[in-house]
């Protein structure tokens, strides 16, 4: 029989983070719950310990590392449950973490997603860059969240506690419909990591399901924090796929000019970090820009498109939150969607 709610955590060589965090989310304290670990093909002891310390938890091997997006796809198909927690395996959990997001789920049909309130691990006060209190989204695209902006993260004082509709809900933490889970198509594979949750909550919104924070729900992740610049491969992927998420989900109205200018505007940051002396910056979001040509000319139909496009859009900021942060300065949250709606 089948648990109401999987908590899957994807495994890369992450023994030493399920040795620290795995105890907290076995005692989550939730009654009906099944906790997995799917492993992508690590080469550490990740499974041996597993099998070793935890036989209560039930492990899927992948033949190879499908990356994030596949990674999560393929394991979720051997994964029977009304709901499914993504749980990256760097995050603490809270006794209780559950229930409020259960509740709130339940509570309401029309919700197909919802996270925690995401606090850094490395400093509990301050929220994480990886949702901190949910997701927004701003005109051209670039992802900010209630309580981190950019680079900034701002202290936890309580401010984004209301349980409210978001754009996108973390994918360290996110909890979801199994079937509309399926229904919808799931992460999209040419992503491999990094922005899929954003275009799956995308997807989900124009489906005509909300996405959720859930502040009374508290967990702490240790995450990457700020993109570090001499990342090739996460640059790349990041502004990749951003460029790919826009194309898949905007109308045809919007699209027409808004690549162009994040085309423009990737240009600007590219050279200004060539100047500066990170090269591989630049050549990061150059190949990026190259990727991005090559799935529209070549793989946009391995893509996963939206089902309808009739929802509502929450956490839409109409404005640019490039634009009031770098050039106006404005660090929270708050400042910025405050300033214009």
């Amino acid at each position: 029989m089948s648990a109401q709610v999987a908590i899957v955590i994807l495994n890369w060589n992450g023994k030493k983070y399920l040795e620290k965090f795995l105890p907290s989310v076995m005692a989550s304290g939730y009654a009906d719950m099944e906790v997995v670990v799917a492993d992508n093909a690590s080469t550490d002891d990740s499974v041996a310990w597993l099998q070793e310390v935890y036989p209560a938890v039930r492990i899927i091997r992948l033949p190879v590392n499908y990356g994030f997006a596949k990674g999560y796809n393929e394991a979720l198909k051997q994964v029977q449950s009304q709901y499914y927690v993504l749980l990256n395996s760097d995050v603490e959990v809270c006794p209780g973490w559950l229930d409020p997001m259960m509740k709130l789920m339940a509570a309401d049909d029309t919700i197909g997603a919802c996270q925690p309130k995401i606090r850094m691990y490395g400093n509990k006060s301050c929220f994480e860059y990886a949702g901190a209190s949910g997701g927004w989204l701003d005109a051209l695209g670039y992802p900010f969240a209630r309580g981190r902006v950019f680079d900034y993260c701002e202290t936890d004082e309580g401010q984004y506690d209301d349980i409210t509709p978001v754009f996108w809900a973390s994918g360290a933490a996110l909890l979801v419909r199994a079937e509309l889970y399926h229904r919808i198509g799931g992460l999209d594979e040419f992503f491999f990591a990094h922005q899929e949750e954003i275009d799956f909550c995308w997807r989900l919104q124009l489906a005509g399901y909300k996405v959720m924070v859930c502040p009374p729900s508290v967990v702490y992740h240790v995450g990457g924090g700020t993109l570090p610049k001499g990342n090739e491969w996460k640059v790349f992927l990041n502004f990749r796929n951003n460029l790919v998420m826009l194309a898949k989900n905007l109308p045809w109205s919007q699209l027409i000019w808004k690549i162009p200018v994040r085309f423009m505007l990737d240009a600007v940051s590219a050279w200004k970090s060539l100047l500066e002396g990170q090269g591989i910056y630049f050549k990061a979001i150059m190949e990026a820009h190259i990727g991005f040509v090559g799935w529209v000319l070549i793989r946009r139909k391995k893509s996963i498109f939206p089902v309808s496009r009739k929802g509502e859009l929450h956490g839409w900021y109409h404005g640019s939150v490039v634009w009031q942060h770098f050039v106006k300065g404005r660090k929270h949250f708050s400042e910025i969607v405050g300033s214009k709606k």
